[in-house]
């Protein structure tokens, strides 16, 4: 859980009448994980937070999975979902590409505002490719720039604002269904990082705030886009408000939206080569996240400086290419916006050229956002539109001869 933080009015006492000093009454929520017995925060309101007055389908679009059959390693180009960004948002418009019953991953590439949204299914991991942005949210802003990992807790009701001036806003989305938290291995029983953590509470920004909503929209009907789960899967609904729901005049607690960049990490450094969970920055029920950022490289004599080969005995690993090919896959078409997945029952590594050069290495080249799973993921559309065939075969200097072809010939 992030650290206690307290924003703006409020009242010495839990749980009493709070009206402000011109006498407007308040209304009191709690926003908590784990019914009341887990992380929350109190929120203010200057109108009652559940006065709805309407609500509709959101119709969400292709949702369907299909099984990674045969077993591949897979190679998706996610720029080639989006031509352009004009006229989309980073809520309607993201598009699925890997699930199971433990996370979806999707892309967008937006530069308009975003309607209101409430994940009502749990908390969401947003990491900024490219652009910036304003979010916005019961609790604040908190202001977003390329290389953030954007924690929101499930149902904070927030949008995105994108920063027209530093080009279109690309986010790779991963959309948990449970609650996130950085790495119980950082911190101590009491939840402080600890001394030594590559994370400390300084790197994250939490909200500035309260965001009071205009005058002119306090009373206004205000839609809502908020997703949620049934037992036959995954809807959308519409819910709207008789008021603005960023009414919050004052909040405390240790729930609310946070960002962390990459560039704050400190990483774990040896004489050879350090595991993939030395990287770990976030987790979630069945999931962890990564960030492989720039490192002074390993110093032993002949230290191998790529990833060693690996299999993943319990888990799929999933790498997000947001800084172009890294020296350990060079050659396999692997660039800017890629996605890999490597799934479990398969060994998988650097190419045998950067293997056997890496010794040699002086300057790192492994940046990566990266999501391991803990159940088999699948394809959905955005994956089966976005995939690069071929790939399965990048490893091997053999000929393609009975293979599936990548676009382009061999290597791209």
């Amino acid at each position: 859980m992030p650290y206690y933080r307290a924003v703006g009015e409020f009242p010495r006492q839990r749980h009493i009448a709070f009206s402000l000093e011109d006498g407007t009454p308040t209304f009191e929520e709690f926003i908590g994980e784990e019914g009341f017995s887990g992380t929350g925060s109190l929120l203010y309101h200057r109108r009652v937070p559940s006065a709805l007055v309407d609500a509709r389908e959101w119709h969400l679009g292709d949702q369907s999975l299909t099984a990674n059959t045969p077993l591949l390693p897979r190679h998706f180009h996610l720029p080639d979902l989006f031509h352009n960004a004009v006229g989309r948002d980073a809520v309607r418009h993201r598009r699925p590409v890997l699930a199971n019953a433990d996370v979806r991953i999707s892309y967008v590439v937006a530069d308009e505002p975003s309607p209101l949204y409430s994940n009502g299914i749990g908390d969401e991991v947003i990491f900024v490719e490219a652009g910036a942005a304003t979010l916005e949210s019961l609790f604040g802003r908190v202001e977003v720039r390329q290389g953030d990992n954007v924690v929101i807790p499930r149902v904070t009701i927030h949008r995105w604002l994108p920063h027209t001036d530093a080009g279109p806003l690309r986010l790779l989305c991963v959309e948990a269904a449970g609650h996130v938290q950085p790495p119980d291995k950082h911190r101590t029983r009491y939840g402080q990082f600890l001394e030594g953590s590559p994370i400390t509470e300084r790197d994250l920004r939490g909200p500035a705030g309260p965001l009071l909503a205009p005058d002119e929209l306090v009373d206004a009907d205000t839609e809502v886009y908020v997703k949620h789960r049934t037992a036959s899967g995954l809807h959308g609904t519409v819910v709207v408000y008789d008021h603005h729901p960023f009414d919050v005049v004052g909040w405390d607690g240790h729930l609310y939206p946070y960002a962390l960049n990459y560039r704050d990490f400190s990483p774990v450094v040896g004489a050879v080569l350090q595991p993939p969970p030395t990287y770990q920055v976030l987790q979630g029920p069945g999931f962890v996240v990564c960030n492989f950022v720039p490192r002074p490289l390993e110093f032993a004599p002949g230290a191998i400086k790529v990833p060693y080969y690996h299999s993943n005995v319990d888990s799929d690993e999933v790498m997000f290419y947001f800084a172009g090919e890294t020296a350990a896959r060079k050659g396999s078409g692997i660039r800017t916006g890629s996605v890999s997945l490597h799934p479990a029952a398969y060994t998988h590594g650097p190419r045998r050229r950067a293997y056997l050069d890496s010794p040699d290495f002086t300057e790192p080249n492994e940046m990566a956002f990266m999501v391991d799973t803990f159940r088999p993921l699948e394809v959905a559309e955005g994956g089966t539109a976005s995939d690069v065939p071929g790939y399965p075969w990048s490893w091997s200097d053999k000929p393609y001869a009975g293979r599936p072809q990548q676009k382009g010939g061999h290597g791209e």
